[in-house]
């Protein structure tokens, strides 16, 4: 392979990561699967619980729907991605019911609803469809975890807030390891009972989306103050070579 081909293989897969992460965040941006991602993240563990499971089954979806892309006609699409993604959920599902059942139980039935996930649905039609298995295993890795990471955050500083809490019952997830993890704010906090209870969902959220806006707004703000700084110094550049 050439160093232009490697280089235009890398700049392929940071733009797949560089989307999945940020640019078309599923959660921030597109805005998909807010059902689950509102209702369970009134703690850490319960997002890294969820975020996992759908970042598995997003993985196993795009890899799937790409290796049968040219073998599956177009009027049947939809039904046979939701039928894979539903097997995916399923094996998911009996998998954390086996090995994680208290977590299993508390997540309960937004584990069997991650099939009507439209960010999983999306990404398969979008994606994986129409790419080769590579990158629809990368997409798929990162779009999972960037959906994931919002999961995580959200629920960290839910609890945090309002419980005065973190890391708390993280055994539940990984076990004996994590028993002492969970951090514990002075005794003069008060916890703000909003935090954990839906309306607190929605504020979480938004605060993350305003963040990430902001954090857009100053990077064009930048750009654009550079561009505006060599726009001015071309000419005086150009006169010097004259004179």
């Amino acid at each position: 392979m050439s160093n232009a081909d490697k280089t235009s293989t890398w700049q392929t897969y940071k733009k797949i990561i560089e989307d999945g992460l940020w640019h078309n965040n599923q959660a921030l941006v597109a805005l998909l699967g807010l059902c689950p991602l509102l209702a369970v993240t009134n703690n850490t563990v319960n997002g890294l619980g969820l975020g996992l499971a759908t970042m598995a089954v997003v993985i196993i979806s795009n890899v799937l729907v790409s290796l049968i892309r040219d073998y599956v006609s177009s009027e049947i699409r939809i039904p046979v991605f939701i039928a894979i993604i539903a097997a995916a959920v399923t094996v998911i599902d009996l998998m954390m019911e086996a090995y994680l059942n208290t977590l299993h139980g508390i997540l309960g039935i937004f584990i069997p609803l991650i099939v009507t996930n439209c960010a999983i649905l999306g990404r398969a039609e979008a994606f994986a469809s129409r790419n080769p298995v590579n990158h629809a295993l990368i997409d798929g890795f990162f779009v999972g975890l960037g959906f994931a990471l919002v999961l995580i955050v959200l629920g960290a500083l839910r609890e945090l807030i309002g419980n005065g809490t973190l890391f708390d019952q993280m055994h539940l997830l990984l076990g004996d390891m994590a028993a002492g993890w969970t951090l514990t704010l002075p005794d003069f906090y008060q916890p703000v009972l909003l935090a954990i209870l839906p309306p607190g969902a929605f504020i979480g959220l938004g605060l993350l989306i305003a963040i990430k806006n902001a954090i857009e707004i100053k990077k064009r703000e930048k750009q654009t103050n550079q561009l505006g700084i060599q726009v001015q110094t071309e000419p005086t550049l150009n006169q010097t070579v004259k004179q």
